[in-house]
């Protein structure tokens, strides 16, 4: 400690950075002999080490700040932006733009969240702000919100709570809301209704400064049963609710593709429809646009297959960049991939995790790693999170790229031809006179009735053909023949729908 003091008084530094990480009896008296040996004129200092020895290190008011092995990266970079580690309103910005800026190099960590009562997902909501587990807690109301929250008298009672946390007015979301700010005032965001979807808009923005919009293009209707709304004009009430964020300078993500591909539509079409969503929340005004890729959908798909397709999605949609319109890229785990067993999910979790930092992504949508058997607790999304950051940190410190692989090349362009011919076909169904059949409702729900669109899931449906056969062939989803079981191309599939 004398050698120390006797540098520092040579040295007069700004900041002195001490570590230690022997035993913490020993470092208490380490921490007296320094305090002695510096007197009342200390420079600012800080701390690293073990968790024992960092709290002796707090205990003897030489630091200002102390980091362990539990501090994360991104608390380290905020101190050296000169934020320091207290709780404090100004070091947690309250907008999406303003967060992803504040974090980088790193990405922005979102987990969705909801309990079966709104008490333990208040309580839950406290536990996840004060740990600085993530920065965007998603949340998740029962199916009961989603399609009654302003209809009560419609809500099953037997389906409270099932899905989610049952929201039942606009003070719910407001207590759940303020329950985040503390700790890290992580940003709060929720997706749409999937009825009166305008008007629950309207609350989210109001009770919980929604971060960003998730609304659909074309479910959350007759087409999938999620509503009774018809499927043209819940795509025309899809959109106006993403023109009503637009107006009011609010991001907006379309979660559209993975819909596709969640029902085992072929990777074409979950390419076309990335476009589509992007394309059309660029027509519908706005300005900051958040496009999730789900990987590992469907279960099944090998991640050479995987980055080919996203890399794909992420060609059409960046291509839509100009001075008016910008995406920022989040990425996320397949919820099917995940295996039931602990141990072989957190495994999923990781490999997924690293394959999407091939992405750069803005945003790590993290599914915990127990979804398979239950709904995330807050202990379960901590341990997820810390193991997405670990990956997140690994991978920032430098990987191959795996963009570069001829085959993930070979994939992406592929799919891009096939893209192109599928759109070509929905532009030429459109009825005469249409303006841009891209934007058109209309068109759009032709394209599904006649089969452009359309997904083995949907067999059944009143609007849909759900005649599609898919299958994954050498890691990817593709459009089959139905007797043959062999792969058909793009132009194929479209000749035969007439």
């Amino acid at each position: 400690m004398r050698d120390l003091a006797g540098a520092i008084a040579t040295e007069a530094p700004e900041l002195v950075a001490v570590s230690y990480r022997l035993t913490d009896s020993s470092a208490a008296r380490l921490f007296t002999e320094l305090r002695a040996a510096l007197g009342d004129e200390r420079p600012r200092m800080v701390f690293g080490g073990t968790l024992p020895v960092c709290r002796q290190a707090e205990a003897s008011g030489l630091f200002e700040a102390c980091f362990g092995p539990d501090t994360g990266a991104a608390a380290v970079l905020a101190y050296l932006r000169g934020r320091g580690l207290e709780d404090r309103d100004e070091g947690h910005p309250g907008t999406l733009l303003e967060r992803m800026e504040a974090a980088r190099p790193f990405p922005l960590i979102r987990h969705h969240f909801g309990q079966p009562t709104l008490a333990a997902t208040a309580a839950g909501i406290e536990r996840l702000a004060e740990a600085r587990a993530l920065d965007i807690i998603s949340l998740g109301p029962d199916q009961n919100a989603q399609e009654h929250f302003f209809r009560p008298q419609e809500m099953d009672p037997a389906q409270d709570g099932a899905g989610g946390v049952p929201v039942r007015r606009p003070e719910d979301f407001a207590l759940l809301y303020q329950a985040s700010r503390r700790g890290n005032h992580p940003l709060m965001r929720c997706y749409s209704g999937t009825r009166d979807i305008l008007r629950l808009a309207e609350v989210l923005a109001r009770e919980i400064n929604n971060a960003w919009a998730a609304v659909p293009l074309c479910w959350y209707n007759e087409l999938d049963g999620r509503s009774d709304r018809p499927l043209g004009r819940a795509i025309a009430e899809n959109l106006e609710v993403v023109r009503w964020h637009a107006a009011r300078g609010i991001p907006v993500e379309i979660n559209e593709s993975h819909h596709w591909s969640l029902r085992d539509s072929h990777d074409t079409i979950a390419v076309v429809m990335a476009y589509l969503a992007a394309y059309n929340a660029r027509a519908a005004g706005v300005r900051h646009y958040v496009a999730q890729y789900m990987f590992n959908t469907p279960a099944g798909t090998s991640f050479t297959m995987d980055l080919g397709k996203m890399l794909a999605k992420v060609h059409l949609i960046e291509g839509l960049h100009d001075g008016t319109f910008q995406t920022y890229r989040q990425v996320r785990t397949g919820l099917a991939s995940m295996p039931a067993d602990y141990g072989r999910a957190k495994g999923q979790l990781a490999a997924s995790t690293m394959l999407q930092m091939a992405l750069a992504p803005d945003i790590v949508h993290v599914v915990g790693f127990s979804e398979a058997d239950h709904a995330a607790t807050p202990d379960d999304i901590g341990e997820s999170c810390n193991l997405v950051r670990q990956v997140i940190g690994n991978c920032l410190g430098g990987t191959p790229d795996l963009t570069a692989d001829p085959a993930v090349a070979a994939r992406r362009d592929e799919l891009l031809a096939e893209a192109q011919t599928l759109l070509e076909a929905i532009r030429e169904a459109a009825p005469g006179g249409t303006g841009d059949p891209l934007t058109d409702p209309a068109s759009l729900e032709l394209a599904i009735r006649r089969g452009l669109l359309d997904a083995p899931h949907l067999r059944g449906r009143p609007v849909a053909r759900g005649e599609l056969v898919t299958r994954v062939v050498d890691g990817a989803c593709r459009a089959v023949d139905p007797a043959s079981g062999k792969p058909l191309a793009e132009a194929e599939r479209v000749r035969r729908l007439g």
